[in-house]
């Protein structure tokens, strides 16, 4: 069975590209800017991995706007998805203005956008991954 990856992205162009880039690996994918959406999926289904982009413009979740931190901090703080690894895509820094993003957003790991090397992304993947499932 095939690993699978709920990503939340809300540009275009960014969910074009993890489609294309997840097309090529043994994960299977849901990319989505819904945020309804997004815990449907994760209630309903196993999932190996959640990927974050931190900056939403235009995700809600109950009529109210979300970012990636605060959903973060939903999966980490149910006892269904506490397990589920968060990986926060962000164009900044960790530490910006004084926030640790990844202490608020209880996340277990960030990479820096944009993407440049595909194989980076893999590799924390794989980490998290293997991490989750102890082996």
């Amino acid at each position: 069975m095939k690993e699978y990856i709920l990503i939340m992205e809300d540009d275009p162009f960014t969910q074009q590209f993890y489609t294309y880039l997840f097309r090529r690996t043994a994960f299977e994918i849901t990319v989505t800017d819904n945020g309804d959406e997004f815990l449907s999926i994760l209630d309903a289904r196993e999932i190996s991995l959640v990927i974050l982009d931190i900056n939403l413009k235009n995700t809600y979740l109950n009529n109210e706007k979300v970012d990636g931190v605060q959903l973060s901090r939903i999966i980490k703080e149910h006892k269904k998805t506490s397990q589920v690894p968060v990986l926060l895509v962000t164009a900044y820094q960790n530490k910006i203005n004084g926030r640790d993003l990844l202490v608020e957003s209880g996340a277990d790991d960030y990479i820096l956008k944009p993407i440049t090397d595909f194989n980076d992304l893999l590799s924390k993947i794989q980490k998290l991954t293997v991490n989750k499932h102890g082996t």
